[in-house]
């Protein structure tokens, strides 16, 4: 025994005393002989790295037909594979003593026979981790069985794959390194698995002599018997059946013939998909197709047994492109089971929620990891759903009597706002179709709710009501605002639409000409003309809204010291020097509906007067504007019509759109 193991041998044996007769190292006993305690054979000595301290004696008994580390180290010394088991888990007629014993139940019997022969020193239950059926949940008998493989070096087909690998676009990019590694370092593939239900292996075996019959003639002959009655017919069938009348062994010349009974590894099955389902339809195009999408386990599972296959029939891929996403667990990252009580069922977050947001959910995660859910979550995504939707409800209601064919302004002519917005919008759609193309679907959702939520809402959609509300009908500063927003909703309804597919189905209905086009999903995204791109547009108007930012800082610093209200109850003093000073001095006249203010000063800086902590070229003063509120435009102005005037209480800006416009208040 090992002398680390003395010690406690001994106690464990209830042993009053133990001489310790000699010592020797184990290489020295490495390939002597014992013999065998129950029977008339020797035994080879081995050394083997997988046995360890923690019980017992330190020798152990090797069973190579019957464990992995044993069959490996069986393998180093040459040992027979032996495996003297049925398959019903019982001892075969050459296992003298225990012939027809299941294996568990011999246990006993066994240590009751050493007794008798004198070979037993002590014995005791042992409780260890041991593997067992993830479905019965009882334990599991390894035994060496004959199984058919597919060589991974014959014809190449390792090479292969992995060359076959490189030509993959791999979604993330990481899937390429785990697939080419699992390919580069696996074992030849076994095929075969002894199950009673399945695809059949469909060779033949001659019972006189053990001749393998694989016949192409013979296998085309089962192919057309499964294709007129399916593969159960291998089951319900004689051998005989399948082979032409009057076959003999070419071998023997035998007559009696029997079939395999494995069946083909589930894999193999899944992996020949490709061939099952692009090679017998002609609209989806033959193979490879254009992508396989599953969870990251399945570089182990199905694109792994499909690149095999694939490479090994028809010499490439079945596919262009591999995505892989992780899976979802709840809000704490914790994995979903039913005994947790933390599953969130899919149907029952449309019924809560509807459809649009767990597709939104869907799209919002960056799936390359595992992907939570939880009702905080959904009650976000809810918040960021009707920014998106009432976003398309402002657009939609703004441009009620706008006729596209009619009322489009050339995008020479619209306002430098609009082109401005129309340049974001052409930075939208590039970012939106690069991560379509890229199925980067988080990239969309923060792209989209961002728009919406920081260049349309807290900016564009504040600025332009005046523009909008208070403008006559046909006014060209209002046509161009329509323009540019009929086309930032055409535009974002189609790059919404795979995603929200029944919200944006119904906005394409209410918008102008919408309805007559038919269906949103029959559209393209929109080409937006190169035009609308303009970097030195987008740095002016940046620098605009940084003015605009400090401005809303002071504002609200005079909120809360009660001097107003909202901001159009403020008037604002601007004093600026150099490059902001020129910068405001030519948009003067639209400062005022940019800061949302009723009146707007500007002046340049005096000699030694220090600008403010963020601009050192910029002064923001804030006082209550002077006059009475407009009825109509709501600005604080002094110039109000009387109470006996045509148009009571409106301003003198109001008052000409008025009599501009239809004669009536909007």
């Amino acid at each position: 025994m090992a002398a680390g193991l003395r010690e406690t041998f001994v106690a464990e044996a209830g042993l009053e005393k133990a001489e310790v007769l000699g010592e020797i190292k184990a290489a020295d006993l490495e390939k002597r002989h014992c013999r065998h305690p129950l029977y008339e054979r020797e035994s080879l000595v081995i050394l083997g790295e997988h046995v360890t301290l923690e019980a017992g004696t330190g020798c152990v008994h090797t069973a190579p037909g019957h464990g992995q580390e044993d069959y490996e180290v069986g393998l180093r010394y040459g040992l027979e594979v032996y495996a003297p088991i049925d398959d019903a888990g019982c001892f075969t007629d050459e296992v003298e003593f225990f012939a027809g014993e299941f294996v568990f139940a011999a246990n006993s019997h066994v240590i009751e026979k050493l007794e008798e022969f004198g070979k037993l020193v002590a014995s005791k239950p042992m409780s260890h981790s041991y593997p067992h059926c993830w479905r019965c949940k009882k334990p599991i008998i390894f035994r060496s069985t004959e199984q058919w493989f597919i060589s991974m070096e014959k014809n190449g087909l390792r090479q292969k794959a992995l060359e076959e690998i490189n030509n993959v676009k791999w979604i993330p990019s990481w899937g390429r390194e785990r697939i080419y590694g699992m390919i580069e370092n696996r074992p030849d593939w076994c095929v075969s698995r002894q199950r009673v239900w399945g695809v059949p292996i469909t060779v033949f075996y001659c019972e006189k002599c053990g001749h393998l019959v694989m016949d192409r003639e013979i296998m085309d002959r089962v192919a057309d018997e499964f294709t007129r009655h399916g593969a159960d017919i291998w089951f319900e069938k004689e051998a005989s059946y399948f082979l032409p009348a009057g076959f003999s062994c070419p071998e023997c010349g035998g007559t009696e013939f029997r079939k395999e009974s494995d069946i083909l590894d589930v894999w193999f099955d899944s992996g020949v998909s490709f061939a099952a389902v692009l090679n017998n339809r002609d609209y989806l195009g033959g193979v490879p197709a254009e992508m396989y999408l599953e969870g990251s386990d399945q570089h182990r599972g199905w694109f792994h047994s499909s690149l095999l296959a694939a490479v090994g029939v028809a010499g490439r891929a079945p596919y262009k492109s591999v995505l892989t996403h992780g899976f979802v667990v709840d809000g704490k990252g914790k994995k979903m089971s039913k005994s947790s009580g933390n599953v969130v069922a899919p149907d029952k977050v449309s019924k809560r929620y509807g459809a649009e947001i767990l597709r939104l959910w869907v799209a919002a995660q960056d799936y390359r990891d595992d992907i939570r859910i939880s009702d905080e979550i959904l009650a976000r995504l809810v918040e960021a759903y009707r920014r998106i939707r009432n976003t398309f409800r402002f657009l939609l209601g703004n441009l009620s009597d706008f006729d596209p064919q009619s009322d489009s302004r050339p995008y020479a002519e619209l306002e430098e706002i609009d082109r401005y917005i129309l340049h974001e919008l052409q930075q939208l759609q590039q970012r939106v179709v690069k991560a379509y193309d890229d199925y980067e679907f988080h990239v969309i959702y923060h792209a989209v709710h961002n728009f919406c939520a920081v260049t349309l809402s807290s900016f564009y959609l504040e600025v332009g009501k005046d523009r909008l509300y208070t403008l006559h009908r046909d006014h060209p500063v209002r046509r161009s605002a329509q323009t540019m927003l009929y086309t930032v909703l055409n535009t974002m309804v189609r790059l919404c639409a795979p995603i929200l597919a029944f919200t944006s189905e119904e906005v394409w209905g209410f918008m102008p000409g919408g309805s007559e086009r038919g269906s949103v999903h029959l559209e393209e995204f929109m080409a937006l003309p190169d035009e609308y791109e303009s970097p030195e547009l987008a740095a002016t108007w940046e620098a605009i809204l940084a003015v605009r930012r400090q401005v809303l800082k002071e504002l609200e610093a005079a909120r809360q010291a009660k001097l107003i209200g909202n901001s159009l109850e403020a008037a604002v003093e601007l004093k600026a020097r150099g490059a902001t000073l020129e910068l405001l001095a030519r948009y003067r006249e639209q400062l005022a509906d940019i800061f949302i203010v009723s009146r707007l000063d500007l002046s340049a800086l005096a000699e030694g007067e220090e600008g403010g902590a963020e601009n050192s070229e910029l002064l923001v003063g804030v006082s209550r504007a002077a006059g009475d509120k407009c009825d109509r435009c709501w600005c604080y102005r002094e110039d109000l019509t009387p109470e006996e005037a045509a148009f009571p209480g409106v301003c003198a800006r109001c008052l000409e759109q008025l009599q501009a416009g239809s004669g009536t208040r909007p």
